[in-house]
Parts: structure tokens; C-alpha cells; sequence
């Protein structure tokens, strides 16, 4: 696993598992502790996640919503997707400005409920 950047934007590569989560942690908490706004996590280059690693991802989203800031993750990989869709977590995660598997703005019924 590495992970490059700075207090704003980190790109994340290789597999985020139980042998890198020490380290992943460690630069997400340093990187949300230094910085403000939205730090953007860039996961095009992330091969894999196991329990653990997703267990790092939902800590740093915590830490950052203590530290008044968002942690928005960017290019997540379609396999991931589809975990954060079964597991409900894409929900809670904001993802490419957006939760997955929300409708865009212009697909919303204009007016959800019927007038009586």
C-alpha cells in the first residue's frame, strides 16, 4: 500500500488490509489533523480492501466529521462500490461529491406527494 499528498487531497494505491492499516491510519489522522475542509481520498489506484482497511476508512470519516471537515472519497473502484451499496455504508461515506446509488437532482420527482 501507499499513499501520496497532503492535507487536502491523498491518493491511496495497492491493497488496504490488515498489514497496512497501521500506516494508512497514521497518515489519514495526520493529514485530517493538519489540514481543513474536505480532504479528498483518491481510490482509482486501490487494488483491494479487506475489513480492516474499510475499518481505517470509516475511523478517518469519524475524525474528520470531529474536525469539522468531510472525507470524500473519489474514484472508488466498481467492486468497492458494490460493498459500500451492500454494506449500507455509501449511505453515511460521501463519494465523489455524492453518496452512491443516490438519483441525481434532475431524476427526483419534481413533486413527491400528492396534493390532497
Amino acid at each position: 500500500m501507499h499513499i501520496k499528498g497532503d492535507h487536502a487531497r491523498l491518493v491511496v494505491g495497492g491493497r488496504l488490509d490488515v498489514r497496512s492499516a497501521a500506516d494508512a491510519r497514521a497518515v489519514l489522522h495526520t493529514a485530517l489533523d493538519s489540514g481543513h475542509g474536505d480532504l479528498v481520498l483518491d481510490l482509482t489506484d486501490l487494488d483491494s480492501w479487506d475489513a480492516t482497511g474499510l475499518g481505517v476508512i470509516m475511523g478517518a470519516h469519524r475524525r474528520a466529521g470531529r474536525a469539522n471537515r468531510r472525507l470524500v472519497l473519489r474514484g472508488v473502484p466498481p467492486q468497492m462500490q458494490r460493498l459500500l451499496v451492500a454494506t449500507r455504508l455509501h449511505r453515511i461515506l460521501t463519494i465523489d461529491g455524492g453518496p452512491l446509488g443516490a438519483a441525481p437532482a434532475d431524476e427526483l420527482p419534481a413533486d413527491p406527494l400528492p396534493h390532497a
